[in-house]
């Protein structure tokens, strides 16, 4: 079995949030992992647990990693690596390297953390796994020992961090939460896969849900199908008991405008989240995975059903696009 390191703060809540539930007409829970931790909390501690036991029975001295300009991976890796006493090289693609990075939402937090940031243009962060490997070769040649961990901690390691999510469910529900059944989806946002693939599998292992429904924030569906397959693969190969994984459907409707960019009517729903549940949702994956919610809801497709909704994080993603919320508000404070 993988080893893993206790670093986020277990088990997350699950909530009903009534308000919400009755806008939607759906009977809605919330896995509320966007408070795994202080500020490196998220989804992506889950993974870093298992990547991070990797990275130091290793003997590493530095992780690499890469992402979006505002990662939230890339600020979990380097918040978490320092509490370990790890150096943290961050990847990260941006519209204009040469304009450097704004010291604000996660850029601020690396920086705090003591990463070092190298950015990189759109086009080249198409050859990331080769640019990984030459960071690492250089901090090789330096005397270092690197370690280096994949877009979003997405690989067959990094998902079990959410098979083992969907065990702490299980053991919620054995308890009475949520009235102690199953639901009958689960919907969350998706950037890189690792999380869809641990859901999948973690969800049949222990009953959770028959279904995980994917609303993917970039590319496309075809796209994230072989991704999260190749995904489930691996981690089947680290743990054979593991069966086969839930249905798995890959949603395309909460894209939104671009990866990181939301449209009018997300950013809506997100300020509606909050006014209605007090649930603070950012543009780039959890709000646009809520509004795709709130479409399957008004259209039927989830009448009856019991949903489960994880929420994934990403605060400093909210607050550094706080200037595109302003039509938003006002639109909130008429309505």
């Amino acid at each position: 079995m993988a080893g893993r390191i206790g670093l986020a703060h277990l088990p997350t809540p699950l909530q009903r949030s009534p308000r919400l539930a009755e806008a939607l007409g759906v009977d809605l829970y919330i896995k509320r992992d966007d408070m795994t931790g202080g500020a490196e909390a998220g989804n992506k501690i889950r993974k870093l647990e298992f990547l991070l036991a990797a990275a130091l029975s290793e003997g590493a001295d530095t992780l690499i990693t890469c992402g979006g300009i505002q990662s939230n991976h890339a600020r979990a890796t380097a918040l978490l690596g320092a509490s370990l006493g790890l150096r943290s090289v961050l990847v990260l693609r941006a519209a204009d390297p040469a304009a450097g990075a704004p010291l604000a939402g996660n850029v601020l937090l690396d920086r705090m953390a003591g990463a070092e940031i190298r950015l990189i243009t759109m086009e080249q962060y198409q050859e990331r796994a080769a640019i990984l490997v030459a960071v690492a070769e250089e901090i090789r040649a330096a005397g270092g020992k690197p370690y280096i961990i994949p877009e979003g901690g997405s690989n067959g390691l990094g998902a079990l961090g959410y098979v083992r999510a969907m065990e702490e469910v299980r053991r919620q529900l054995d308890l009475g939460l949520a009235g102690g059944k199953p639901f009958d989806v689960i919907v969350h946002a998706c950037g890189s896969g690792g999380t869809a693939a641990g859901l999948a599998l973690g969800a049949s292992r222990y009953e959770i849900a028959p279904e995980v429904r994917t609303m993917i924030v970039c590319n496309d569906a075809p796209t994230f199908e072989r991704t999260i397959t190749g995904i489930i693969d691996e981690a089947r190969a680290l743990e054979p008991s593991l069966g086969a994984p839930a249905a798995l459907r890959v949603d395309e409707r909460s894209r939104g405008p671009a990866y990181a960019v939301a449209s009018p009517e997300q950013r809506c729903r997100i300020v509606e989240a909050a006014r209605l549940g007090g649930l603070v949702l950012d543009p780039v994956y959890t709000g646009k995975a809520f509004a795709g919610l709130w479409d399957m809801a008004q259209q039927g497709e989830l009448t009856g059903k019991r949903v489960l909704f994880l929420h994934t994080g990403g605060l400093p993603g909210l607050l550094v696009q706080a200037d595109s919320f302003s039509d938003a508000l006002t639109a909130a404070s008429v309505g």
